[in-house]
């Protein structure tokens, strides 16, 4: 690695405010706290990638839904699996040190068993399960250190929904509002802090395929959600700090605004809304709002910043009348007590499914007067809003990602088509920012889908069942490109690649001119970060699941990604595995 390289990973480290890390390793999600999924790595470059072959597979036996970011210090690499199993492995040569079993507490779980990656501080490695379970390990041995129940996933679910869904007629019914973990903890001022999934997931009517992907998402009216919440753990016992609620018991209704803080018109009905506000004052306390990535941090301000889902009862809003605060939102909150600093609701009153998902990233945004402290989420709705990490401020927001149609109309009996549906625009997937050029890398996903309000009757003298179907739009744009966006220059588009199959996992941008990323096909895809020219791609054998990262050892760089596949690479006839794939340049 050049001088040049290891001057500006301390100088990015600085400016980010995080202690400065070996820019060999990659020793958190993101690769630090701001997380850019960038790296100041550039022995593998643009003038070489084409020699990329498999260095090591690490095969770990859990096939499917393998959507973890490896960790890597010191030589060593810790990587979570498929139903929260935890290996430590050789990161130069792939031998395994030692390997941790997980036993679930209960079968009754949010989604798939899938995970997304662990933490790794002060000798011990941080995992939040799925059975809703905190738990650390020894990094050197994988003995457990100390286990603590954050939540029972089935405790004070709701049975309204699966009840309401036996009018639905003979369709596969699947999904449950229960809460687990799928983020990789955050680990910031001697806290572990981890945030539930599960609080507003909707019933699933499966399609042909058994998959979700061409199924409907089903909202029922009323009665159905869990409050979604993040806390924060002692790092040495496990203990509770604090617990900070998604939706807002005091106010949660908000001013029931008729725009977005952007100035976008909701095309709400806030009279009916009003009209049932009596009725459904506690609604807030079933109100949904999961966390589903983990929070940027910026120990000089003492904030954690963190994007929260969707409301409950999803994709119906009448019996949630309001704003629905504070989902929906990029939030910033104080990290030693969980206090709330401030919140920018994207979509308030939300009913399509564009949750706040992609995990946000730190930046200097270019104002009037100099660079200014800035955070950035990319969004399902289409575009990358940049807030002033102080206060929230919104200093600006990127072009638009997509062809936006429809944008906010409601569901109807006929049906609404809207771009983009429930998957994005930018879904989970992280977004890679090289700060030396500006650039912002994004899989993004162009796709439409119908909102359909439907009623059954609910027989024996019983009401009405009311409902929302989602499915996909038929005869609309369904693609993904990979998206550059330049956010030195307010957020306009550098370039974007059409890709063969649906892009996930998210991107990796390095100092050598690369931006890696997956598709569902199972292809590792190279691209130039100058004008997207694909250099290099390597089929894995199975859909790319989680994001890539880089790190190198004894000079030798090295690029590893989770080849497992999901729910969605299933649906489309692309297969599951179990592979994490390791490579690097043949003639080193």
């Amino acid at each position: 690695m050049s001088h040049r390289s290891t001057l500006l990973a301390l100088v990015l480290a600085l400016t980010c405010g995080v202690s400065a890390a070996r820019a060999e390793d990659w020793p958190a999600f993101g690769g630090d706290h701001s997380n850019r999924h960038a790296s100041s790595l550039d022995a593998i470059n643009r003038d070489n990638v084409s020699r990329l072959r498999p260095a090591w597979i690490f095969q770990t036996g859990q096939t499917g839904y393998f959507q973890a970011e490896p960790v890597v210090i010191d030589g060593r690499m810790y990587v979570s699996t498929t139903h929260n199993h935890v290996a430590a492995l050789d990161a130069k040569t792939g031998a395994v040190i030692w390997t941790y079993t997980h036993k679930a507490r209960t079968e009754k779980i949010f989604g798939p068993p899938s995970n997304r990656g662990v933490a790794v501080s002060g000798g011990l490695v941080y995992e939040a399960t799925m059975d809703g379970r905190v738990i650390a390990l020894d990094a050197k041995t994988g003995r457990l250190v100390w286990d603590i129940e954050a939540v029972r996933p089935e405790e004070g679910e709701t049975e309204t929904a699966i009840a309401l869904a036996a009018g639905l007629g003979d369709k596969p019914v699947q999904g449950s509002s229960r809460l687990g973990f799928k983020m990789p903890p955050l680990v910031a001022d001697g806290l572990v802090i981890v945030g539930v999934t599960g609080a507003g997931y909707g019933l699933h009517v499966e399609d042909a395929k058994g998959g979700l992907d061409g199924g409907s998402v089903v909202g029922i009216e009323g009665g159905y959600g869990r409050r979604g919440w993040l806390a924060a753990y002692d790092a040495r016992t496990g203990e509770e700090r604090w617990r900070w609620y998604v939706t807002k018991q005091d106010g949660w209704e908000g001013d029931f605004v008729e725009k977005t803080d952007d100035g976008l018109p909701l095309h709400r009905d806030i009279a009916a809304e009003k009209a049932a506000a009596e009725k459904n004052r506690d609604a807030w306390k079933v109100g949904g709002g999961s966390l589903w990535m983990t929070p940027a941090y910026d120990p000089d301000l003492g904030l954690i910043y963190l994007g929260t889902g969707n409301p409950a009862p999803q994709n119906f809003g009448l019996t949630r009348p309001g704003d629905n605060l504070y989902t929906m939102s990029l939030v910033a909150l104080d990290v030693k007590t969980g206090a709330l600093r401030w919140h920018f609701q994207q979509v308030p009153h939300e009913t399509w499914g564009y949750d706040v998902a992609s995990p946000p990233f730190l930046l200097d945004w270019p104002g009037d007067k100099g660079p200014v402290k800035a955070v950035a989420e990319a969004s399902k709705l289409g575009w990358i809003y940049v807030h002033d990490r102080k206060d929230g401020r919104l200093l600006g927001k990127s072009a638009p990602l997509i062809t936006q149609k429809n944008l906010f109309q409601p569901p109807s009996p006929e049906g609404t088509v809207v771009s983009p549906g429930p998957l994005g625009a930018v879904s989970w997937h992280p977004v890679s920012f090289d700060a030396r050029t500006g650039l912002a890398f994004a899989q993004v996903r162009h796709g439409a889908a119908t909102y359909t309000v439907k009623t059954v009757s609910g027989g024996q003298g019983k009401p009405d069942i009311r409902y929302t179907e989602t499915s996909e739009a038929r005869g609309e744009p369904a693609h993904s490109t990979l998206t550059a966006v330049d956010l030195s220059k307010g957020g306009t588009i550098a370039w974007s690649i059409k890709a063969g199959s649906r892009l996930s996992g998210g991107t990796l941008a390095t100092a050598g001119g690369i931006v890696f990323s997956g598709e569902e096909d199972g292809h590792l895809d190279a691209h130039d970060t100058r004008d997207g020219k694909l250099l290099w791609r390597f089929q894995c054998g199975a859909g790319i699941g989680g994001p890539p990262v880089t790190y190198a050892i004894d000079g030798r760089q090295y690029v590893a990604v989770a080849a497992g596949g999901s729910s969605f690479t299933k649906a489309s006839g692309f297969g599951t595995g179990d592979a994490l794939v390791v490579f690097a340049l043949a003639d080193q």
